[in-house]
């Protein structure tokens, strides 16, 4: 496969970042040098990383490798389809009214808020007594 067949993007959700490739293949997905259904356990990972490909039916016209990190496994995931939208967008940007219909064009903006001094976490405070 020759370098210029594939096409980079990077996607964020929350603390994690993937750096994807997308290439014509058979619809393989490689994250970090391990087998999908091996790197993200549950299922609904594995559903959330394939809507963007199976959003614009080419789902079997895309091999997938990736490099991910930071956050859980559900933020990773996140990523990584955000990631998968923008290269998608970048070889075909006549899919971009159908990913942004469905949600995946827009990041997530989403983070945890830090703890606040003098506080028992970002909002929740200690108890407060009179006596």
């Amino acid at each position: 496969m020759a370098e210029q067949e594939r096409t980079y993007a990077t996607g964020r959700r929350k603390t994690a970042v993937a750096r994807v490739w997308l290439a014509p293949g058979s619809g393989k997905f490689t994250i970090n040098k391990r087998d999908d259904s091996e790197y993200f356990t549950r299922a609904t990972a594995r559903m959330v990383i394939r809507q963007p490909l199976e959003a614009i039916s080419e789902h079997e016209n895309y091999d997938v490798i990736a490099t991910v990190k930071g956050g859980g496994t559900a933020a990773q995931a996140g990523a990584l389809r955000h990631g998968i939208t923008r290269a998608l967008m970048e070889i075909n940007p006549e899919w971009r009214p159908t990913l942004k219909s469905a949600g995946y064009v827009t990041r997530d903006p989403r983070k945890k808020e830090r703890k606040k001094y003098g506080m028992k976490g970002a909002r929740a405070r200690f108890q407060f007594s009179k006596r």
